[in-house]
């Protein structure tokens, strides 16, 4: 399933999700459509994908580059989310900030977003505009500017974000702080804003190398979605990408495997806040690994809703918590299952713990009701749906697809999947993962008043 970001209950606590690549389940009900599409490889490695949508006069561009945090020299931690910001700075085509310039005077949006395993960048336009777009993803690939202004103007852009994401918000280090300790040897535990020394320390060269080994044709997704026409998208995909040359050295990934956890990780981070937290972090299956799916109807049954375990027994029954979730973090290599809760005024961690542990052992020990099972499934197609109904929704999870399972294909199998996890099959998922020798636990703490 495409990861989302959570919309928490909480105002408090969104910010500190703004590097998570969690799950959101919709409550709308709507109806699974098919989603047809093309896809094809060009003779540089380059892969697209096209999505044809004649519906609204839009089309979304999307570029996704197979580099995140794991990928970096641990030296030199931070790179993959400062050429997000990097590569915005223009190209020897294009002038410094001429690019955002030229999709929004064209009536168009643009972003990107880094997580551990990949960069991905977009553009959604007016569908007139589609070679517009082509043309200034493939300044991007081939031309983009890394020069001495620009290296120290994000330098200074990605200190700021630090502060205001991670430094000055409420619990913003939250899962830094959780995925430094749920990983011993994984390179899934490093921050990806990455550490600001390693950036200041880094000179041009070490940027452009990093430049010309993870952004080449051969280690990049297209997919396009919208109001094309297939023929003339393929024409303008040739024009602007088949000279591309490939990497000059094909990327070799070395897949650390991770030590089997054999006890639980207890730690205690002190933050500026004014109510503590309880983190339990369960090491989980890589995104689309067997038992995946148990493991995501699990965090679904204990934090989705008003209506949800969590919800219902620790927040509104005990009133030990103002906020408890379970949120499933997806990645290509290995999985976490993340859940975290604030306890309510007066309440001790472990109250609130034992209480956590209490829904554990409820899903460990009995099977969930045939009226819970139905609900869970209901979510997760409602939530499902709602991920491919837009044009742009449709490009990202047809390109992540293709980047983690290498099928975008599964775009219409996944529901099936869903559908086929029995209520013991969810059961024998918690008796599996959810135990104390498979959980890091951390206790986010008020700093002393000195």
């Amino acid at each position: 399933m495409n990861p989302k970001a959570i919309s928490l209950q909480r105002s408090f606590v969104k910010p500190i999700l703004t590097f998570m690549v969690l799950s959101l389940l919709a409550r709308p009900t709507v109806a699974q459509k098919s989603i047809a599409f093309e896809q094809y490889t060009l003779a540089n490695g380059l892969k697209v994908i096209l999505h044809e949508d004649r519906q609204t006069p839009i089309v979304a561009v999307t570029v996704s580059y197979h580099v995140g945090s794991k990928d970096e020299d641990p030296t030199r931690t931070g790179f993959a989310h400062f050429f997000e910001h990097l590569l915005f700075e223009g190209s020897e085509n294009i002038a410094r900030g001429e690019y955002m310039r030229l999709v929004k005077e064209n009536g168009g949006v643009l972003n990107a977003n880094t997580f551990k395993d990949r960069t991905f960048y977009f553009e959604i336009l007016p569908s007139n505009q589609l070679e517009l777009a082509l043309w200034m993803e493939s300044e991007r690939m081939l031309h983009a500017k890394i020069d001495d202004k620009g290296i120290e103007t994000q330098r200074e852009v990605v200190k700021e974000e630090r502060r205001q994401r991670l430094e000055n918000t409420p619990y913003g280090g939250l899962l830094d702080e959780t995925m430094l300790r749920t990983f011993s040897h994984h390179p899934y535990k490093r921050s990806v804003i990455g550490s600001m020394d390693h950036l200041n320390s880094a000179k041009k060269e070490e940027f452009y190398a990093f430049y010309k080994k993870f952004y080449t044709p051969d280690n990049a997704i297209l997919s396009i979605a919208g109001d094309i026409n297939s023929k003339q998208a393929k024409e303008w995909i040739e024009r602007y990408f088949g000279s591309i040359p490939r990497g000059e050295t094909p990327l070799k990934r070395t897949v650390v495997k991770e030590p089997v956890q054999k006890m639980e990780v207890r730690d205690k981070v002190y933050d500026n806040i004014q109510l503590p937290a309880v983190i339990h972090s369960f090491k989980t299956p890589a995104l689309g690994a067997p038992e995946y799916h148990a493991v995501n109807l699990l965090a679904t049954l204990l934090s989705e809703g008003e209506s949800s375990r969590f919800q219902k027994s620790i927040v509104n029954m005990q009133q030990k918590a103002l906020f408890v979730g379970a949120y499933p973090i997806a990645m290509k290599e290995a999985g976490v299952s993340l859940m975290f809760g604030i306890v309510n005024m007066g309440v001790e961690p472990k109250q609130l713990e034992e209480s956590m542990e209490q829904e554990y052992e409820r899903v460990r020990t009995k099977l969930i009701t045939q009226e819970e099972y139905d609900k869970l499934m209901n979510q997760v197609e409602n939530y499902f749906v709602n991920s491919i109904s837009t044009v742009e929704g449709i490009a990202e999870t047809l390109s992540d697809y293709w980047m983690y399972q290498g099928d975008p294909g599964m775009v219409n199998r996944e529901m099936d999947l869903y559908r086929r996890v029995t209520r013991e099959e969810i059961r024998d998922a918690a008796r599996k993962y959810l135990i104390p020798s498979n959980r890091t636990c951390l206790y986010y703490l008020p700093k002393p008043k000195s």
